[in-house]
């Protein structure tokens, strides 16, 4: 967490840094009181999520931010921070209105991301390009930006799309599209976790629930349901 805190640039005229407490036991909230202390520049705050999933937690943070922009970076730093300002510059610039982070442009290093979820990975992002209507190489990858003003048009569709999506990916996806965002893939490099371990651990089940997901996101996209 602290590597995180010391690695996110200034982004834009005013940074907020916010963690979401997801009521595990790894000693979350009380490391960010102590980053905060220690780096009492950075505007870092700590907000209590609804508990394990990381969905509800991302939008807790969302629904506290104040800024413009919403960024979403994972903790484990498996996508480099240092990378955030070009996700800026494509929003600001108009390039995009939802930018994609894509971790399968740049080689990958073994060990990052396991056999089952890199072919997993690959199906879902031919199926989500002919579902959207617009390229989309990567669903899966954390690293997402959007405007705040759009978060708030996307959050009456949250839960609409046949199943909760414990990690929000395909919400944020799915709504962009309702609401005919011009999305755009940015690559990301993408290394083995520094911190923590995945929790993206049962394939098969998860694999279920994403196309329980592409399914209603058919019926809504496609056919107008």
């Amino acid at each position: 967490m602290e590597d995180a805190v010391r690695r996110i640039p200034q982004l834009g005229g005013r940074t907020e840094i916010i963690f979401c407490d997801d009521q595990s036991t790894d000693g979350t909230a009380e490391e960010v009181l102590r980053v905060q202390a220690l780096y009492p520049e950075k505007n870092i705050r700590l907000e209590h999520g609804p508990g394990i999933c990381k969905s509800r937690n991302v939008w807790t943070g969302f629904n506290a931010a104040t800024g413009d922009i919403l960024m979403v970076l994972d903790a484990d730093l498996t996508t480099i921070p240092e990378e955030l300002p070009y996700f800026i510059d494509v929003i600001v610039s108009g390039q995009a209105e939802f930018v994609n982070g894509s971790r399968l442009v740049y080689p990958v290093p073994k060990g990052a991301m396991n056999g089952a979820n890199m072919l997993g990975n690959k199906f879902f992002s031919v199926a989500f390009t002919y579902l959207l209507g617009q390229r989309v190489k990567d669903t899966l990858c954390g690293t997402k930006v959007l405007w705040r003003s759009d978060w708030e048009r996307i959050k009456p569709l949250l839960g609409s799309w046949g199943t909760e999506d414990r990690w929000g990916d395909y919400e944020l996806l799915f709504g962009a599209a309702k609401l005919n965002l011009k999305i755009l893939d940015l690559p990301v490099h993408y290394q083995e976790r520094i911190y923590g371990s995945t929790k993206m651990t049962k394939v098969f089940r998860n694999g279920l629930v994403m196309l329980k997901m592409c399914w209603h996101g058919f019926l809504k996209l496609k056919l107008g349901y």
